[in-house]
């Protein structure tokens, strides 16, 4: 059977396969845009330094670096326990 053409990529199976669940793939995908958002801007401020974004990623909406980063595996999520929230208080 032919595999139909999909606008979303990477696909949603392969996303939910390196996280626990369709809301912690919201999380981890919002803070990767962040911090992609954020390089960039430190970068325009000449500020960068740390290390250059390749062009083809500059190219790209921070979300959909993100999930293309969370996809190939390259982001983990650490859930914060009982523990860590009562230090925080």
């Amino acid at each position: 059977m032919e595999e139909k053409m999909s606008m979303i990529s990477p696909k949603i199976e392969e996303l939910l396969a390196h996280s626990e669940n369709k809301f912690t793939l919201v999380i981890e995908s919002a803070k990767r845009a962040r911090q992609i958002t954020n390089f960039q801007r430190r970068l325009g401020e000449g500020m960068g330094g740390v290390a250059p974004m390749r062009l083809e990623d500059i190219s790209k909406k921070p979300l959909t670096k993100a999930l293309e980063d969370i996809a190939e595996g390259n982001i983990e999520y650490d859930r914060p326990t009982e523990d860590d929230l009562e230090e925080g208080e």
